[in-house]
C-alpha cells in the first residue's frame, strides 16, 4: 500500500518529535503491505479503527498519538489525513476532517 505524499510524514514528525520512530515504523511497514478491504487491515493491524468515509485510524507509539488515514484499496494507496495526540484526536470529527493545507507549504528542515 503505497503511503502517499511523503512530506506529511516529516511535517507530523517536525510538529511531534517524540512520535517520528514510531510514525516512520508505521510508515514502513504500511507501505509493504497490499489490502483488498478493511478487513485485512483490521487483522493485521488489530486496534486499527475503521471509521465511515474510507477512513482508518491507527494507535501510534502505543496509544500516545492517533494517525487517521484515507485507503484507496483499487490503487492500493493511502494519504494521511489528519495526525495528532490522543487528547486532540478526542476533539475532532474523523469522519470530516480535513486535510491540513499548512502541510503543502511544509518544507523539510
Amino acid at each position: 500500500m503505497k503511503v502517499l505524499v511523503k512530506r506529511t510524514i516529516h511535517y507530523y514528525i517536525n510538529k511531534y518529535p517524540a512520535a517520528e520512530k514510531s510514525l516512520l515504523l508505521w510508515e514502513k511497514e504500511f507501505s509493504k503491505l497490499t489490502f483488498q478491504n478493511f478487513n485485512e487491515i483490521k487483522k493485521v493491524y488489530g486496534n486499527a479503527s475503521i471509521v465511515g468515509n474510507g477512513r482508518v485510524v491507527f494507535n501510534i507509539k502505543g496509544n500516545d498519538y492517533r494517525l487517521v488515514v484515507s485507503v484507496n484499496f483499487r490503487q492500493q494507496a493511502c494519504y494521511i489525513i489528519w495526525f495528532g495526540t490522543h487528547k486532540e484526536y478526542d476533539k475532532i470529527d474523523v469522519e470530516t476532517i480535513s486535510y491540513d493545507i499548512n502541510i503543502d507549504n511544509y518544507k523539510r528542515q
